[in-house]
């Protein structure tokens, strides 16, 4: 399986300290160079099961710039490129161009959803907790609502 990420999903886990659960679902994450270079802003250390791919298409990455940052830009190139099963991100923007584009996407929150239904996690509450204590990862009430009920805890 062939997994692309880019910076928030990463970044928040490790924050929480549960990027354990991306490798344990997916094995290894692959992250391109600018996603890498945004992790080490704030975390000096990445795990082993994070690999960096370098994007062949760089004009392809600079179009998609103009409307993205450029980490969002080279984790959908990237994905692409590889024919990932999986693109993680959070961001709208980004996640509506990587289905245009035909790309599979999941996020943070199905991440945690998928982490309980294969036994990973007992409870997703309070990861949710944490996620927005001490990441300052935003979500509405509403969506709080429906990850609860996907994973059992409404």
């Amino acid at each position: 399986m062939i997994v692309v990420s880019d910076t928030s999903c990463i970044s928040n886990l490790l924050i929480i300290g549960r990027a354990d659960l991306l490798q344990q679902l997916f094995g290894e994450v692959v992250i391109p160079v600018a996603v890498r270079d945004e992790l080490r802003v704030k975390h000096p250390s990445i795990p082993a099961f994070v690999k960096v791919g370098a994007v062949s298409d760089h004009a392809a990455v600079a179009a998609l710039s103009v409307q993205l940052d450029e980490g969002e830009a080279e984790a959908i190139i990237l994905a692409g490129e590889l024919e990932a099963d999986f693109l993680l991100m959070d961001e709208t923007d980004g996640r509506e161009e990587a289905l245009r584009r035909g790309l599979h996407v999941i996020g943070l929150l199905g991440v945690l959803v998928e982490s309980k239904r294969l036994g990973f996690l007992p409870e997703v509450r309070p990861l949710l907790d944490q996620l927005e204590r001490d990441a300052v990862f935003w979500f509405s009430a509403k969506l709080r609502e429906q990850i609860l009920a996907l994973a059992g805890e409404a």
